[in-house]
């Protein structure tokens, strides 16, 4: 027998604003000195009420140097449990080169298509470097059907300076 909880931790340390976050670049600025930490790896995803708004985050994964393993089961588990509406991937690149990998591309798509069968949207999909981020909604990026865009276009999008 399985009994399941929702728990809403109260700690300190973990600054997440409530308002409405009206932009990737707002997105990155919050996760930045997270991510600027971590020698490995980490998928987190930002989960989200119907109006936008911060219900917390979650840790998925941390990974090696340059992988983390993810799965969408893992990540619409805790989107369910916490009735998000939708949600914002965010993982970084310890190298600082926010530019997308194949299989970046490729988990993007896979959680685009899950959350549309789940109903939760997935709002957008950021890779945190060292002072630039990459973000997968403002490249046109987002669902499986963009990931034919070309190098030049993410390349331009990847340049972005963190505020």
């Amino acid at each position: 027998m399985y009994e399941l909880r929702i728990v809403r931790e109260r700690r300190t340390g973990y600054p997440m604003p409530r308002a409405a976050l009206q932009n990737s670049s707002a997105v990155a600025s919050v996760f930045h000195e997270h991510f600027g930490r971590l020698d490995r790896e980490q998928f987190v995803i930002l989960l989200l009420d119907a109006k936008n708004r911060s219900l917390g985050f979650h840790v998925v994964s941390t990974g090696i140097l340059d992988a983390s393993l993810v799965h969408p089961r893992e990540v619409f588990k805790v989107a369910i449990l916490a009735n998000a509406a939708a949600l914002i991937a965010l993982h970084n690149h310890p190298s600082g080169d926010p530019v997308p990998s194949a299989e970046d591309r490729v988990i993007t798509g896979r959680l685009a298509a899950a959350g549309s069968l789940l109903g939760i949207r997935v709002v957008d999909h950021l890779i945190i470097g060292e002072d630039r981020y990459f973000s997968f909604a403002d490249a046109g990026q987002l669902d499986e059907r963009s990931e034919q865009q070309s190098c030049a276009a993410e390349r331009s999008a990847s340049n972005r300076v963190l505020p």
